[in-house]
């Protein structure tokens, strides 16, 4: 094992709150991520470009650092250095939140995260997050676990040191990978039901060069705007307005409000109303602009950490 650690500062200079921003939402517990709320951790096994991933387990370090803990045999500089970078990108300390805090400190309902909430945990890839998020729709959320549990134990590349069988120390897939095993894996092993289809088509895709996911995070608002980022999300199979709303927070493109059948009576509940139109919402958060999904997601899970002041 080899211990590093990371500064927790944004691109703006502005804090970072590490146990906020691995408690963003729920699909950052999905394999191939572990949290653990008692001991407060991320587990993540990462790609680190050429040679097998690592496996790394993140936690609150002294100094406003985050220690990582590399877990298997020591590594190389070079694979230390891209597993700590994959770590940095996980965890979005490449974004600039200062511009968001700027608006929610004159908010009483929000001015608590300006302390360093705000970012949103995201896979090494924007084409895992776009399949985990494929699995989260329309389901319980045991199916997605073991939809996304299937594809990590049994397409994903071990790390060193991982165990042989589970889901534990493997990476996730590539998207040659899921294009390899055909409609009766994903409807045996996987059970995905009507998105294996869904899955194949995209992993080929994006396989075969058709389409480039990554490019939707490596450009700028100006070289790609919001709304053409979502066209090309709702243009993938099984992609639909949740699931394209969902990626786009990820990628940092906080403009769309997560509107479904968790979100909308949850913010009625914290209102103190039975039941609220999408238009009243929408003017609560129009206040922050390109950050407006940001605001609703963070006054809705606030108390998903405890100790918020």
């Amino acid at each position: 094992m080899t211990v590093a650690t990371i500064k927790l500062v944004g691109a703006g200079g502005e804090p970072v709150d590490l146990w906020r921003t691995i408690m963003s939402h729920g699909v950052a517990s999905l394999p191939p991520m572990l949290v653990d709320e008692e001991a407060r951790t991320l587990t993540a096994t990462v790609p680190v470009g050429r040679g097998r991933p690592r496996t790394t387990l993140v936690s609150q370090g002294r100094s406003h650092r985050a220690r990582v803990e590399i877990l298997g045999p020591a590594p190389s500089d070079r694979v230390k250095d891209a597993t700590l970078g994959a770590v940095r990108h996980v965890l979005a300390l490449d974004r600039d939140m200062s511009g968001f805090y700027e608006v929610a400190t004159s908010d009483s309902d929000l001015a608590w995260a300006a302390a360093g909430a705000g970012r949103m945990v995201r896979s090494a890839t924007v084409f895992e997050d776009v399949v985990k998020t494929i699995c989260t729709t329309n389901c319980a959320w045991s199916a997605t676990e073991r939809m996304v549990g299937a594809l990590v134990e049994h397409l994903g590349t071990r790390a060193p040191g991982a165990p042989k069988t589970g889901t534990a120390g493997r990476a996730f897939p590539t998207p040659a990978a899921m294009a390899e095993v055909g409609e009766q894996w994903y409807r045996d092993v996987a059970r995905a039901g009507y998105r294996g289809a869904y899955l194949i088509a995209l992993a080929r895709d994006v396989a075969e060069g058709r389409v480039d996911l990554e490019e939707l995070e490596q450009a700028s608002s100006d070289e790609i705007s919001d709304d053409r980022v979502e066209e090309r999300l709702l243009a993938l199979p099984g992609v639909g307005p949740y699931a394209a709303a969902h990626v786009m927070m990820l990628l940092g493109r906080h403009s769309r409000l997560i509107l479904d059948s968790w979100t909308r009576p949850k913010f009625a509940r914290l209102v103190g109303r039975k039941k609220v139109s999408d238009a009243t919402i929408v003017r609560r958060f129009k206040r922050y602009g390109p950050h407006a999904g940001l605001a609703f997601w963070l006054y809705l899970t606030k108390d998903w950490v405890a100790d918020t002041g």
